[in-house]
């Protein structure tokens, strides 16, 4: 991620410690000795040449006394970095949304995660090991909000009774991740989750997950794929996705059949 100016998250950060260290009248060897580290790791910092670590950061901001700006930039900035543009527009229409209709084949929506599901999920995505796994498992439980606002969307998923056997994370992950299911939908008439049993066969959507967003009376796709998602709202993509999804609606159980095997296969992850 760069911004309009052309710097990257680090160098934008390594221009505010610079500011913050040269306002109090301090050089790299003098702030170097109050937080404990060598000189040349405040310069690599400074330069932008390495990734500042929390520690590092909380110190600074001690022997700064700048409040705890610098944790609360550094941690905004790494948390942008983390949503991609395509990725921040959706964002956008996801929180204003009135409706989200949202189908899964291989996971529990992102919405409905728990953090430990959520975690394993990002361990596993495949991504360089430099992510910061915890700044993206607070980033999703953040989303999450969105359902417990007073004007929450109405949430309805489909998704294939595979995502209820997949062991993400291990049985007692599994297991509180459908209990977390179950729980959200005896609690909530606006959250509903709809199972489509395995021995279904072919049917539509198995290409790959979509939402279908509804917003101030207007209608957003979104389609995900192993390196980035697309956000579609031409009146072609819109309806051959909502056909889509009136014939998954079809192949699911009714809301309750589906709160009933959600609740059955997570006694069975012991």
């Amino acid at each position: 991620m760069r911004f309009n100016d052309g710097r990257t998250w680090l160098e934008y950060f390594a221009a505010e410690l610079r500011s913050w260290r040269e306002y109090r009248k301090m050089s790299q060897l003098q702030l170097a000795k109050a937080i404990n580290y060598s000189e040349s790791a405040v310069g690599m910092v400074e330069t932008a040449r390495r990734k500042p670590k929390v520690d590092f950061v909380k110190r600074c901001d001690d022997a700064l006394e700048t409040g705890g700006a610098l944790r609360r930039l550094l941690k905004e900035l790494v948390e942008r970095e983390l949503i991609p543009d395509w990725l921040d527009r959706w964002r956008i229409i996801e929180e204003q949304a009135t409706a989200l209709n949202w189908f899964e084949a291989l996971l529990v929506p992102g919405l409905l995660q728990t953090p430990d599901y959520a975690r394993a999920v990002f361990e596993k995505s495949g991504q360089p090991a430099s992510q910061d796994i915890e700044a993206q498992v607070r980033t999703r439980v953040e989303r999450q909000q969105i359902l417990e606002r007073d004007e929450a969307p109405m949430f309805v998923a489909v998704v294939d009774e595979g995502v209820l056997h997949r062991a993400i994370g291990g049985p007692r992950v599994m297991r509180d991740q459908l209990l977390h299911l179950a729980a959200l939908c005896e609690a909530r008439s606006d959250i509903v989750v709809q199972v489509i049993p395995r021995d279904t066969g072919a049917y539509a959507g198995l290409a790959g997950p979509f939402v279908i967003a509804t917003m101030d009376g207007d209608e957003f796709v979104y389609l995900d794929t192993a390196l980035y998602g697309q956000v579609a709202e031409s009146a072609d993509d819109l309806a051959i996705v909502k056909r889509m999804w009136e014939s998954l609606r079809a192949e699911a159980l009714p809301r309750q059949a589906s709160l009933n095997l959600i609740k059955k296969v997570a006694e069975e992850w012991k």
